[in-house]
């Protein structure tokens, strides 16, 4: 079985953090904890996660900062961002959050099922880069014929190959139809890059087989 998403939750207030485990109780993936921007980007240097909740008003670091530090790395700069705040905060508050690189932002109290979903999406999202990234080093490894001992000779492996990538594809379509029907601005720009992924697999494979 593969390792499940991490979900890395990031909030100052012990209640708010119980509160979001369990929302995503139901989905099946890792909540790793966060009481501070500080302890945010400690976790980040040694733990690879699909996605980060994150509180923008928490003392010393706020989620503004926080957020510039994990897009500045060269690790982290690519795991999508959802901000979360309350809803009194400042008017320049959802730009900002923005700016700062978020995909999308949510105010408190924010819909539980709301939340669920587009977590549950991008966890999505990420689980398929995962199994495409693992299908194309397969056929890289076809391409430069430096398949490691055991897995059988070249004729065998192109079945299997062909198998895994019409399962992305399928899923990658059944992503795509979740996202129309949400009408989620924020799942724009991934479903995109992963489509392009996909064609780019899709292709190579095509032209090996």
């Amino acid at each position: 079985m593969p390792d499940r998403a991490k979900i890395l939750l990031v909030d100052d207030r012990e209640e708010n953090l119980i509160a979001l485990e369990a929302i995503l109780s139901s989905l099946d993936l890792v909540p790793v904890r966060a009481r501070s921007g500080e302890e945010a980007l400690k976790a980040l240097l040694n733990t690879e996660f699909a996605l980060i909740l994150l509180d923008v008003r928490m003392p010393g670091m706020d989620g503004f900062e926080t957020a510039a530090h994990i897009k500045r790395r060269e690790r982290t700069r690519n795991i999508p961002i959802i901000f979360l705040t309350v809803v009194d905060s400042a008017p320049d508050y959802a730009f900002r959050g923005y700016a700062a690189g978020a995909v999308d932002y949510l105010t408190k109290p924010f819909d539980p099922w709301v939340l669920r979903a587009k977590v549950s999406v991008f966890t999505e999202l990420y689980n398929m880069n995962k199994r495409l990234a693992e299908q194309a080093s397969m056929l890289r490894d076809r391409l430069s014929g430096e398949l490691p001992p055991g897995a059988g000779d070249h004729a065998s492996v192109l079945p299997e190959l062909s198998r895994r990538l019409t399962a992305v594809e399928d899923e990658l379509a059944r992503v795509r139809e979740l996202a129309r029907k949400s009408q989620d601005p924020a799942l724009a720009v991934p479903l995109n890059d992963l489509s392009d992924r996909v064609t780019h697999l899709r292709a190579g494979f095509d032209a090996l087989s």
